[in-house]
C-alpha cells in the first residue's frame, strides 16, 4: 500500500486532466493518496469500494463522486472485481479563482465545491445522466471538453441527488501529510491479516502507541473505532468473495470473521442489508 502526494499535471492543451482507465481488477493496493486538485471520479459500471476521507463503504452499479482539494482517497477500484472502467477529471483549485466564482452565474458551482471538502456522491438519475455526458467529454476538442465540463459541474452544483461522504462537524484527515506514515503501518497490517484474528496490541505497537493512546489517536484521525473499520474493511472483503459465488459462510471466515451470526449481523448493518439479499442483488 501506498500513501503518498500525487502529483498531477494537466494533459496538453488542457486546464485539466482527463483519464480513461479499464483494468482487469483483480485485487487492487490501497493506494490512499492525496493532492491539491478537485476530483471527479466517474466508475461506468461495477461495484467496489470507496474510501474517502473518514468514509469507507461500497458501491454497486457504477459510481460518481466529487472530492475537494487534499481530501486523502483510495483509488476507486479498491475491492472491484472483473473489469472495472472509470473516468476521473483532476482539475486545479485555481481554475476555480475567486473573481470566477464571485459572478452570480456561479452561485450553484461556488456551493457545490465547498461541498466537495467531504466528499460528495451522487445518485439516481443525476448518476446516469452525468455520466453519459462524462463519456461525450472524451471525443471532445480541448476548448469543447472545457466548455461541456462546466456544464457538468453546473448540472452536479442544481441537483438535489447527492450525499456527503463525511460530515461537515467531523474532523476530516486533512493531516494526513502529518500522519500518513503511521497510517501507511496501520492500513498495511490490516491489508495484510484482515482474515486473521487481529491483536490491537500488535497494532498499536506498529504505531508506536500504548493500547489506549492508540485507540484514541485513531478515532481522533479516522473519526472511527479501529474495530468498526476492521469491520468495515472485512465486510468490503466480504462482498468481493460473494460476488465471486463464495458461500456465505466462506465469505464469512476467508474475510476474519469467526461466527456466522456475527457476520450475518455486521453485514447487515454496515451493507443494509443481509449477505443474501447482496447476492441476489436485492
Amino acid at each position: 500500500m501506498r500513501v503518498e502526494f500525487e502529483i498531477v499535471h494537466p494533459d496538453e492543451g488542457s486546464s485539466f486532466r482527463l483519464l480513461h482507465q479499464k483494468t482487469i481488477a483483480e485485487r487492487h493496493s490501497w493506494q490512499y493518496h492525496y493532492h491539491p486538485e478537485y476530483e471527479l471520479v466517474c466508475v461506468l459500471s461495477g461495484s467496489g469500494t470507496r474510501h474517502v476521507g473518514n468514509h469507507f463503504s461500497s458501491y454497486d452499479d457504477g459510481d460518481l463522486v466529487l472530492m475537494g482539494p487534499n481530501l486523502p482517497h483510495s483509488g476507486f477500484g479498491l475491492n472491484a472485481h472483473g473489469l472495472h472502467e472509470e473516468i476521473v477529471i483532476q482539475i486545479k483549485e485555481n481554475m476555480f479563482n475567486q473573481t470566477l466564482l464571485s459572478i452570480p452565474e456561479m452561485g450553484s458551482l461556488r456551493h457545490l465545491l465547498e461541498k466537495g471538502k467531504y466528499g460528495v456522491c451522487f445518485s439516481g438519475a443525476t448518476k446516469e445522466k452525468a455520466t453519459k455526458k462524462l463519456i461525450r467529454l472524451l471525443k471532445h476538442s480541448p476548448f469543447d471538453r472545457f466548455i461541456e465540463l462546466m456544464a457538468v459541474m453546473q448540472f452536479l452544483a442544481t441537483s438535489p441527488e447527492y450525499t456527503l461522504l463525511n460530515l461537515p462537524n467531523g474532523a476530516l484527515p486533512l493531516t494526513v501529510q502529518k500522519h500518513h506514515e503511521r497510517l501507511k503501518s496501520i492500513f498495511s497490517f490490516v491489508e495484510q491479516h484482515y482474515d486473521e484474528e487481529i491483536e490491537i496490541k500488535k497494532v498499536a505497537d506498529i504505531a508506536h502507541l500504548t493500547v489506549p493512546a492508540f485507540c484514541n489517536y485513531f478515532k481522533k484521525v479516522m473519526s472511527i473505532t479501529f474495530t468498526d473499520f476492521i469491520n468495515q474493511y472485512r465486510i468490503q472483503q466480504a462482498c468481493t468473495l460473494l460476488q465471486q459465488e463464495k458461500t456465505i459462510a466462506d465469505a464469512c471466515f476467508e474475510s476474519g470473521f469467526n461466527n456466522v451470526t456475527y457476520f450475518n449481523k455486521v453485514f447487515k448493518t454496515i451493507m443494509k442489508k443481509t449477505p443474501t439479499e447482496f447476492r441476489k442483488g436485492v
